[in-house]
């Protein structure tokens, strides 16, 4: 794929991976909840719902939700702030972050899945 997908790329490669894990057999995620998941995981420093709230630009009571589902899962827990007894963090599981292993093995694989698209329409609109 080229160095910087275009948007129908990237589309593309949003599908095919949506659909490898709604075919799978494990979690079925939500988009908030996907949201969620990755930020914390993919972003650096202790996470708040108050502060996912804020970086989703959601309500606290719809992090919550998310949270709810994504403990339900394990692939995330919540856990008083021992410094602030007010705030809950969040923090990382084992099987949340073999989740997000899956999960980026699993968009390689759209990427290459839709590069092969590509390059097979290419071949076509050429030949």
């Amino acid at each position: 794929m080229a160095a910087n997908p275009t948007a129908d790329q990237l589309v593309g490669i949003l599908r095919e991976t949506i659909v490898a894990l709604v075919r799978r057999d494990g979690p079925d995620l939500s988009a908030r909840q996907l949201g969620v998941f990755l930020t914390c995981y993919l972003k650096d420093g202790a996470h708040t719902v108050r502060g996912l709230a804020a970086d989703l630009n959601v309500s606290k009571p719809a992090i919550t939700r998310a949270l709810d589902r994504l403990g339900e899962l394990d692939l995330a827990r919540r856990k008083v702030d021992p410094a602030d007894r007010r705030s809950v963090l969040v923090q990382r599981t084992l099987k949340g972050t073999a989740f997000l292993r899956d999960l980026r093995g699993i968009m390689g694989e759209a990427a290459g899945a839709t590069k092969k698209s590509e390059t097979a329409s290419t071949r076509r609109a050429a030949g």
